[in-house]
């Protein structure tokens, strides 16, 4: 992700990946889709001072995103909107924000 994107590149995201979604819970599965096609994992970060992969993105139920991260033998879903991202961000990390942004 290049710099910030502007609410209105934000929105267009949102639009992109809604625009044949009826309600929310529809509206949440164009967002992951878009998520889990573009966002390119695995990749690194720091999740409490720990160095964790994200491994996938996969949506809950009860409806949220969330990233599945890895340390050796253990596994954590953390929810996308609460996982920091690395710098530079990953490819695709503009789903992410655009996901903060249809939340919000």
């Amino acid at each position: 992700m290049n710099g910030q994107l502007s609410d209105a590149e934000l929105d267009e995201l949102v639009e992109q990946a809604t625009v044949d979604a009826y309600g929310d819970a529809e509206q949440l599965m164009g967002l992951f889709t878009m998520l889990a096609e573009h966002l390119a994992v695995p990749f690194k970060t720091v999740v409490l001072g720990v160095e964790v992969t994200v491994k996938n993105v996969d949506l809950l139920p009860g409806s949220q995103i969330v990233a599945v991260c890895a340390r050796a033998r253990h596994r954590q879903a953390i929810g996308v909107l609460d996982l920091p991202l690395p710098h530079p961000a990953p490819e695709g990390a503009e789903w992410i924000e655009a996901y903060r942004r249809w939340g919000s």
